[in-house]
This record gives structure tokens, C-alpha cells and sequence, in this order.
């Protein structure tokens, strides 16, 4: 029973998608002006959507959808016209695009919850550069942050090429926005309460409903005794999830002593409960109409979801199986209906991380994978411990990335893009690569101290040689939320120095060692100095060197970065920005987030 190469008709994007709409601004001065910029500026716009709807992807899958309309707008009653339209096209991202000279104040695009940009064309003939600078100083001015566009190189009058530089700007723009309009409306899906005491699963209602315009729905864990209890599930899928898990998910040796370990029987049945649970959880997050058809019409709709948490410890897990398989086998690219898109599902309930996931997700299409900050190791531990001295990237050391027993099968990095490990988008995931993913984990008895209900952890190793970005929210006391980031790469230990170091934690959980990039200064001078900085216990990380995004995406929602190695060059934020400070961008980035408030509303 290989995977297929198909997908699940469920998903958390099944409905209307936003779309970006494009905004072609023009000097509105008729009897010569107007009449010789309509064509052009009109060119710009379509060339922009081009590039956007042929360059990036929904989470499902389809191209991004631009609106253009088939006019300019040279004063207020078309601005008025266009803001009409896109309010019916379902437009959640606004780009402004011009060529020349136009009225600022009159054209500017008001709707205060949409992200903004404006590309200024640099050229000599008209001014485009001049209202770029008009209008950018009306946004600062209102307090509507805008990112301002304008390539490096004067282009010729009538060039439709869109240079290299502009195209980075438009993209990485383009990317935020959409993850901004994609999760406005929608759900965390928390299960359970606070887990062990851990803070991040304090689910904070008002971070969702004033930073990223979402809603807690809150569900007891008990909803899965009663679903499993009344069969409130598609009962032909869950046989075969379940014929599939026996097919391809390998157990691993049970490291139990013998008076803990549970019997065949047991562990069977913590099998046919964990398959259940992950179907359940599933549908609880998007809806089924096969429930429906069972007559379950309210468990049918779901919960308009996009990322969700499970508490599980220790109330679930002191008497139930895990939910180990169940998140892991959701955050992953594929299951028993083949390949498809992944969900986000927090461990231990952890809605900061969840949240974390969910930002990495909609920038990058890809599955996200959650983990613990367990331990740095520094070279001279490493060579007491293993007699072993690290080399190459892991010369100073590295950290010890490892989760509870969940984390996405797709974070063994045995997908590939150019010969290099790597997590994809689930288009690009071919069966072969999917069942490598399986192949490479073993499913170990949970540690029985731990889990006294049993369940099963997803026990690999990650491939060294791929590019990750690390990632964390916080809430600060008297701050709000803040975002850390680290960029670096996955390493690979040569076997007998993995198993040393991995049996001195839980040897059945997956394992990522990573180095973040150092820079020689601040928290990034040394790998020591960046996990002494890290907030919280958790992190999760992302395929790919996405800080700049990461970043791009923060301001957005206006939540300050304090800690992050982008390069200078990638950071790219609202030109409102620049008025608290170009020195010292951290705390620029921090006065400008305070100053503008969160984007749905103060806190009451």
C-alpha cells in the first residue's frame, strides 16, 4: 500500500481564497496627461499581477489570483470604484502601481486592515518615484504603514520588464500580505487547557483576536472519548488509516524494562485509538461531510481551523494514548489518502509555538516542525562525552532540537530540492520522497513514565546539509508578543557519536541538530549565546532561510523582532518605520509596533 500521488479532498482551504488586488494610479489631468500614461501605467499593474499569480501558490496549491482593474484611478470617486470592486473580488492584499506623478491623498487606499505597498516605477520622464515619496509620506502621516517599492536602476519610459530588485520587493511583499488575509477570520483550535504549566499553552484569547484577527475555539479533550465512544468518524477511512499504518509505519524497539512495557494486545489497541484520534482531531479542524451524512450535521461543519493545539499531558496521557501519531502524522505532507497538504497542530497545546507554525506554513506552503530547545552542545562536551570533535558548520557547537515524540515526518529531510535535503510544498512531493519519510521513522513504544496510557513516538533522525529557519513567539509582560529568529542548517553526527548523545535524553524521539548562522556579535556571536537567548522551551522551524520573510510578515501584524541574523539587505518593512530611527533597527521596529498598536484593535 506505496502512497499515492493524490489528495484529500479535506482541507483548511476549501473556501474563497483572498486575492491581491492591484491598484494602477495615474495623474488624473485629462486633454494630454492622463491620455498618455493610461496605457502604461495599466501595463505596469498586469505586469506586476503576472509575476505575483505566476510566482506564488496558496496553500492549496492553485496560483495566486490578482484583480486589476480595467481602469486607472486618477482621484477619488475610481478610488471609490476600486475599493468597490475589490470588496467583491474578496481582495485581502492592495498594491499600489505607478509610473508617474498622481494626487497622494486622493488616490491613497484607506481600508485600514489591508496590508499595503506602493511600487513607484523609477524613470526619468514622469515622476514615479516622486509620488512613491507623496504617498508614502501620507501613510506615515495617517498612521496607514505602506511598503514603498522603487528599484535601484532608472528604467526607459514604456520599459514593462520588472527588475530583479523590484521583483524580490513585490514578492516578499506579496508573501506577508497573503499571510496576513489568509488567517484573518479564522480559528485556533485549542484542545484541552495549559499543559504542565508550560506558558505558551496559557492560550491568550486577545493575541489572536487583536494581532491576527482570529478566534480560540475552545474544546475539552473529552470530545475525543465521546467521537471514538459514538463512532463519530468515517469508519471506512479509519480502516483503512488503519491497514495503511500497519503497512507503513515501522515500530521501533521497545526501550521500556520489562515490568513497563505494555502487551501486544495493548499496544494494538493504542494503535486503533491513535488512528482515531488523528482523523478526529482532522475533522474537528475542518469539517467532514461524511459525518453529515451519518447525521453529525454540527461535527460535520468543523471548526474553520487553520492551526490547533493538544494538551495532552498529563490529564490525556496518564490514562489515554498519546497524541504523538496523531500530530505527527497531521503535520505531515501525506497519510493513507496519499499526499496533501499539512495542518498545524501544536504540542502541549503550545499556541505560541502553534502560531509560530502557522506563520512559517502560510510564508513557505510547507510543513512546519515543532521541537523542544533541549540542549546545547558545546565541541569540548561533545568530546568528553563521544571523544568525538565536531567539524565544518558544527565547529562550535550545536543544538539539540527534539520534541515529546511528535514532529512532521517530513522534517527527516528525506525530500529533496537540487541534491539538497529539504521540505516541500506538497506539489512538489513525489510518492518516492514521501515514502522515504516513512521509511526513515521508526514508531517506538512511548516511554511508559511518561505516558502512562501508552502511545507511540516518531523516533529519526533529521538529514544534515538543510537550510532552516528557527523561529519563536513570545508574550513579554508589558511588551505584548515578540518574535526571535534564527536562520542555519541542519547537521548530520556521525552515528556512534548520535546514539551516545541521543540516549542521554528520550532515544525514541526525533532528533534535529542545528547550528544558527553566528555572526560574531550579540546573541549571535556563538551558538551558546543564541539558545542562552531563546524564550521559551519550544521553537519551530521551516525549510528554507525565510527571516527576511519572517520579519516582513511581523511588522504586518505589528509585532516587533528582538532577536534574529538576517542580513541588512532582507529586511524589508513599511516606510513608516523609518521615522523611528535608521541606526538602530531593532528599536525602531520596536517604537513603530508600539506606537501603531495592534492591527485589529487595543487592548480592552
Amino acid at each position: 500500500m506505496a502512497i499515492k500521488n493524490t489528495t484529500s479532498k479535506l482541507s483548511c482551504w476549501n473556501g474563497r481564497l483572498p486575492k491581491i488586488g492591484i491598484r494602477p494610479i495615474i495623474d488624473g489631468r485629462r486633454r494630454g496627461v492622463r491620455e498618455s500614461l493610461e496605457e502604461t501605467t495599466l501595463a505596469q499593474a498586469r505586469s506586476a499581477a503576472e509575476l505575483i499569480s505566476s510566482s506564488l501558490k496558496y496553500p492549496n496549491g492553485a496560483a495566486v489570483e490578482c484583480v486589476v482593474p480595467d481602469f486607472c484611478i486618477g482621484g477619488f470617486a475610481e478610488n471609490s470604484r476600486v475599493t468597490e470592486l475589490f470588496q467583491r473580488e474578496n481582495v485581502g492584499v492592495s498594491l499600489t502601481v505607478t509610473p508617474c506623478w498622481c494626487y497622494g491623498s486622493e488616490t491613497m487606499d484607506e481600508d485600514l486592515l489591508i496590508p499595503k505597498a506602493i511600487w513607484g516605477f523609477n524613470g526619468t520622464e514622469r515622476p514615479g518615484a516622486v509620488y512613491l515619496a507623496a504617498a508614502l509620506a501620507g501613510h506615515t502621516q495617517k498612521g496607514w504603514p505602506a511598503f514603498g517599492i522603487y528599484g535601484r536602476d532608472v528604467q526607459d519610459a514604456g520599459d514593462t520588464k520588472i527588475p530583479a530588485d523590484v521583483q524580490v520587493k513585490l514578492l516578499q511583499f506579496a508573501r506577508a500580505g497573503l499571510a496576513v488575509a489568509l488567517m484573518k477570520g479564522r480559528a485556533y483550535l485549542s484542545m484541552g487547557g495549559t499543559s504542565m504549566g508550560i506558558a505558551g499553552s496559557i492560550v491568550d484569547h486577545g493575541l489572536f483576536e487583536r494581532y491576527l484577527g482570529m478566534r480560540v475555539e475552545s474544546k475539552d479533550m473529552t470530545e475525543f472519548l465521546r467521537r471514538i465512544d459514538e463512532k463519530i468518524y468515517d469508519e471506512e477511512e479509519y480502516k483503512k488509516a488503519l491497514a495503511w499504518v500497519r503497512k507503513n509505519c515501522q515500530e521501533g524497539p521497545d526501550h521500556n524494562a520489562p515490568k513497563s512495557q505494555r502487551t501486544r494486545a495493548h499496544k494494538d489497541e493504542e494503535w486503533e485509538k491513535s488512528v482515531k484520534m488523528a482523523l478526529i482531531m482532522r475533522d474537528m479542524m475542518t469539517g467532514n461531510p461524511k459525518l453529515v451524512e451519518k447525521g453529525f450535521a454540527e461535527e460535520g461543519v468543523g471548526n474553520n481551523a487553520i492551526v490547533s493545539g493538544f494538551q495532552g499531558q498529563r490529564q490525556w496521557t496518564d490514562y489515554q494514548p498519546n497524541g504523538d501519531f496523531m500530530e505527527a502524522i497531521l503535520t505531515s505532507s501525506f497519510d493513507w489518502n496519499g499526499i496533501r497538504e499539512p495542518l498545524m497542530v501544536a504540542t502541549e497545546n503550545d499556541a505560541l509555538n502553534g502560531i509560530t507554525m502557522l506563520l512559517g506554513y502560510l510564508l513557505t506552503n510547507s510543513a512546519q516542525v515543532f521541537a523542544d530547545v533541549r540542549t546545547y552542545w558545546s565541541p569540548a562536551a561533545v568530546k568528553r562525552v563521544t571523544g568525538y570533535t565536531p567539524t565544518g558548520v558544527a565547529k562550535g557547537g550545536f543544538l539539540h532540537l527534539i520534541n515529546s515524540g511528535a514532529a512532521s515526518l517530513d522534517g527527516t529531510g528525506r525530500q529533496s530540492v537540487k541534491g539538497r535535503p529539504a521540505m516541500k510544498p506538497f506539489w512538489d512531493i513525489t510518492p518516492a520522497e514521501a515514502q522515504k519519510c516513512l521509511d526513515a521513522t521508526k514508531w517506538r513504544p512511548s516511554t511508559t513514565e511518561y505516558f502512562r496510557g501508552g502511545g507511540w513516538s516518531s523516533n529519526f533522525a533529521t538529514k544534515g546539509g538543510m537550510p532552516v529557519t528557527a523561529a519563536r513567539l513570545n508574550m513579554v509582560y508589558g511588551l505584548g508578543p515578540a518574535l526571535q529568529i534564527a536562520e542555519g542548517w541542519t547537521v548530520e553526527l556521525p552515528k556512534k557519536v548520535h546514539d551516545i548523545l541521543d540516549k542521554r535524553t528520550d532515544s525514541t524521539w526525533p532528533t534535529t541538530w542545528f547550528v544558527p548562522r553566528v555572526t560574531g556579535s550579540g546573541v549571535f556571536r556563538d551558538v551558546y549565546s543564541v539558545m542562552n537567548a531563546w524564550g521559551a522551551n519550544h521553537c519551530a522551524f521551516s525549510c528554507g532561510h525565510i527571516g527576511g520573510d519572517l520579519i516582513t510578515l511581523a511588522a504586518l501584524l505589528r509585532i516587533p523582532v528582538y532577536m534574529h541574523n538576517v542580513a541588512g539587505e532582507k529586511i524589508f518593512r513599511p516606510s513608516y518605520w523609518n521615522s523611528f530611527g535608521t541606526a538602530d533597527l531593532e528599536g525602531a521596529d520596536f517604537r513603530a509596533c508600539q506606537a501603531l498598536g495592534p492591527v485589529y484593535g487595543a487592548r480592552k
